[in-house]
């Protein structure tokens, strides 16, 4: 199945990117969003 996509990345990389970078920006907001939450709500770190 990759080897049959990897004519069609040549191609189109745009198609390859685009979905990529979304779901790399998607993933990195709601770790940093957890972090912050985690670091508002969370009682045993509050005596920093």
């Amino acid at each position: 199945l990759l080897f049959d996509a990897v004519d069609y990345m040549e191609q189109y990389p745009s198609r390859v990117i685009w979905p990529g970078l979304a779901i790399s920006l998607t993933v990195l907001s709601v770790n940093y969003i957890g972090d912050g939450l985690r670091d508002a709500l969370d009682p045993r770190i509050s005596g920093r």
